[in-house]
């Protein structure tokens, strides 16, 4: 008798070949079909400042460098006149007198500054961390620029100013701070500093809350002193938090405006006639805005150059944190 021998069953081709593609999990499902749903609203939330941008900032800067080959000045269309703006500017003693002014405001502003806004963030670091101190170092910096100008305006002016007067109670003659081509510049720069150190100290500070605890407390036992703990493991860790800084107050000082319009407007005999301040005169007092904005561009050029070496000399983008 014989017997039908059934056939052999196959086993799935996904268990014999591994080919059967597996079916999407849900979570799959999810990424894959949510993902347009996310970018879709990122650029919802993005669009806003995305708008701003474009409006506030590319289109004023391109057409500032349109303006800067032009003769324009705002009666008649403008003439194009290619780079006579520029030959002019590097023609013009004011303009590098200028630019010479306020590289010195810079040095002066961005040295006190770092060394004090340094100095503030790490006693504030090692000593204490009290939201309320915080908030008292930086209550300078809710004060606008204008009101911080005309405050210490009052404050140091020869006559009636509170500094001078207890200058002069103690016995020495009163000194013209915003009256004074030695003085002047000096005085505007330490007004600044007193009213942004605040807010580049809670900068740093937060860069030295990024720094390991156990790192100073490893150092303590091997008895290491603060002094060294700053220089081996506070300025080699707080590096490139401390160089994002260094070119942001750079950037800002150089545009120095406000402070000087509101208590020395250039003067005394141009000491204090910064680069920001001959560009707003040359365009709204005598609407030369073709000139002013080829200075414009020439100042945009010098920012991007300067920063370009700071962040590579800085190294701004590595960390030394493993």
């Amino acid at each position: 008798m014989t017997v039908a021998s059934s056939p052999p069953s196959r086993l799935p081709l996904r268990d014999v070949e591994g080919t059967q593609p597996k079916p999407r999990t849900r979570e799959k499902r999810d990424r894959d079909g949510g993902g347009r749903g996310d970018g879709a609203l990122a650029a919802l939330f993005i669009a806003p400042a995305m708008l701003g941008f474009l409006v506030f900032l590319l289109w004023p800067t391109l057409r500032g460098i349109y303006l800067s080959f032009t003769r324009f000045n705002l009666l008649t269309p403008a003439e194009w006149v290619g780079l006579d703006n520029y030959v002019r500017m590097v023609k013009d003693p004011i303009f590098w007198d200028s630019l010479t002014v306020t590289v010195e405001y810079v040095f002066i502003n961005i040295g006190i500054q770092t060394v004090s806004a340094l100095a503030i963030a790490v006693l504030l670091q090692r000593l204490t961390q009290s939201a309320i101190l915080r908030g008292i170092v930086l209550t300078p910096y809710l004060m606008s620029n204008v009101v911080a100008g005309i405050v210490w305006l009052w404050m140091l002016d020869t006559q009636l100013g509170i500094g001078n007067e207890i200058i002069a109670g103690l016995g020495f003659d009163r000194i013209p701070f915003l009256a004074d081509e030695t003085w002047a510049i000096p005085t505007i720069a330490l007004i600044n500093v007193w009213r942004h150190v605040g807010y580049t100290a809670l900068l740093l500070f937060a860069g030295l809350q990024a720094i390991p605890g156990d790192m100073y407390e490893a150092a303590k036992v091997d008895g290491a002193s603060e002094w060294r703990m700053f220089w081996r493991i506070t300025m080699p860790l707080l590096r490139p938090v401390l160089a994002v800084v260094l070119i942001m107050t750079v950037i800002g000082s150089f545009q120095v405006f406000d402070t000087v319009a509101v208590t020395t407007a250039g003067g005394p005999a141009n000491a204090t006639n910064v680069l920001q301040y001959y560009i707003y005169g040359a365009a709204f007092g005598r609407f030369q805005f073709g000139y002013a904005s080829a200075m414009s561009v020439a100042l945009l050029v010098v920012l991007s150059a300067i920063t370009f070496v700071q962040y590579r000399l800085t190294r701004a983008g590595q960390t030394d944190l493993g």
